[in-house]
C-alpha cells in the first residue's frame, strides 16, 4: 500500500488549496479514505472521510461548508478540497487508509495559512 500527498503550501487567509493523495497496492474503490491533519504541539485529528464510492462524506465541525472531500476512482485519488482558509487550518495533512485491521498513512502535505 502507497499514499503520497501532494498540493500544500503557503497561502493567504481566506485563499483555497486543493490536496490531493494518490493510492497504490490495493483495490482503491473498495475502500473508504480518510484526510487527517495535524498542527504543531497537538494530536492527529480527522478531517474528513468518504466512502469507498463517494456518496457518503462526514467532516469535521471545524472545516464543514469550506472542505469538500471527493475521489476519483479511475485514477484512484482522493481530494481535499479546501476553501475559505484559516490561520487555524495550518497543519499537515495525511491521507489514510484503514485495510485488513491496519492503517497505512500517506507521508503527509504541509498547508500553511499566514498573511
Amino acid at each position: 500500500v502507497q499514499l503520497v500527498e501532494s498540493g500544500g503550501g503557503l497561502v493567504h487567509p481566506g485563499g483555497s488549496l486543493r490536496l490531493s493523495c494518490a493510492a497504490s497496492g490495493f483495490t482503491f474503490s473498495t475502500y473508504g479514505m480518510s484526510w487527517y491533519r495535524q498542527a504543531p504541539g497537538k494530536e492527529r485529528e480527522l478531517v474528513a472521510t468518504i466512502t469507498s464510492h463517494g456518496a457518503g462524506t462526514n467532516y469535521v465541525d471545524s472545516v464543514k461548508g469550506r472542505f469538500t472531500i471527493s475521489r476519483d476512482n479511475a485514477k484512484n485519488i482522493v481530494y481535499l478540497q479546501m476553501n475559505s482558509l484559516k490561520p487555524e487550518d495550518t497543519a499537515v495533512y495525511y491521507c489514510k487508509v484503514k485495510r485488513t485491521s491496519r492503517n497505512y498513512w500517506g507521508q503527509g502535505t504541509q498547508v500553511t495559512v499566514s498573511s
